[in-house]
């Protein structure tokens, strides 16, 4: 497929306020419950569909990273809500802990991830899924092994990353089940250059992006998305010991079945907050042009960016994110 080249004018890096925007609601559901019992909880608002051979997409983390979401609260829900489901990962594009299956494995058993099976999905290769609608590619290569699960929860890390802006379900299935060796190679890397990360801004969004849309094409119904709004450093969990400190105040937890409206209102929660709280945050998210993201996923149709947000904790009352940061306490570590 002949690549386009990426039009001007795409505002990755303009918020768009709420009321300006457009088209359907969705259900996002929200919990401030940051414990096994909240993401328990608050899986069970979105797990209706997860049936069959279930995949849980989880970003494993570098050795010793500390801001992962804790290993306690994953084995809980796997044990309660999702016996016989996999962790699924792929290997990394970067030089590092985990771009080697061998590799990977040793640094899966340091940082825990022992009380369920491990499937790295690019252990014996890739292979294609269509992306419909694309501007860049008309296929994206996955982990091998995406293919034999039939459901797929992404449980996300809510944080900063350094070429996305953020991290959120998006990220978490983009960059997360394209295979190390191709798939991120095509999504990061101008074929012929020799800058492993030339690709940036509004085209790195949009690649990401578009290889996201063949995971959630191919599952369907058969996908949902937790997102955990917990030791947000503007780091990645790629970036282990190494990520810069957490700021950000803890928040909670939101879930949905619409991976734009999920990712859009953590986006809106962060911004809802005070300026010295989410200063770090969105200026890593603005002068990366990560809310290309958002925007990208909407023309794609991938989703809502208008939603209604369900507290969980109060009797399903719909709120406004100004209303879950009114009363954030500072984060304390």
């Amino acid at each position: 497929m002949e690549e386009k080249k990426v039009l001007p004018g795409t505002g990755g890096e303009r918020y768009v306020p709420y009321a300006q925007r457009k088209g359907n609601e969705s259900i996002v559901y929200f919990t401030r419950d940051l414990s096994a019992e909240g993401l328990r909880r608050i899986y069970g608002r979105v797990s209706g569909n997860i049936t069959g051979k279930v995949g849980v997409k989880l970003h494993t983390g570098e050795k010793n990273g500390p801001n992962i979401i804790p290993r306690p609260w994953v084995a809980a829900l796997f044990e309660s809500e999702l016996p016989g489901a996999a962790i699924i990962e792929t290997n990394s594009y970067y030089a590092g802990d985990r771009d080697t299956t061998e590799k990977h494995r040793e640094t899966l058993q340091t940082n825990g991830w022992t009380f369920a099976p491990v499937d790295i999905l690019d252990e014996d290769g890739a292979a294609p899924l269509p992306v419909y609608g694309g501007k860049w590619f008309s296929q994206m290569y996955m982990g091998k092994n995406l293919t034999a699960y039939d459901s797929l929860l992404a449980l996300t890390h809510f944080k900063g990353h350094s070429k996305g802006g953020f991290g959120g379900s998006n990220k978490n299935i983009g960059i997360g089940c394209a295979d190390g060796k191709i798939g991120k190679a095509m999504i990061h890397t101008t074929p012929g250059q020799d800058d492993q990360w030339d690709i940036s801004n509004e085209e790195f969004m949009e690649r990401m992006t578009e290889s996201a849309k063949a995971v959630v094409d191919h599952f369907g119904r058969h996908i949902a998305y937790v997102n955990v709004m917990r030791n947000m450093s503007v780091s990645c969990d790629c970036e282990g010991v190494a990520a810069a400190p957490v700021v950000t105040p803890n928040v909670g937890i939101c879930a949905s079945v619409d991976i734009l409206a999920v990712d859009q209102a953590c986006v809106d929660i962060v911004y809802a907050m005070k300026e010295k709280e989410k200063h770090d945050l969105v200026e890593r998210i603005e002068t990366r042009h990560g809310l290309r993201q958002l925007s990208y996923m909407k023309e794609l149709g991938m989703g809502n960016d208008r939603y209604k947000l369900i507290d969980i904790d109060n009797g399903d009352a719909i709120i406004l994110p100004a209303a879950i940061v009114k009363n954030l306490e500072p984060f304390r570590g």
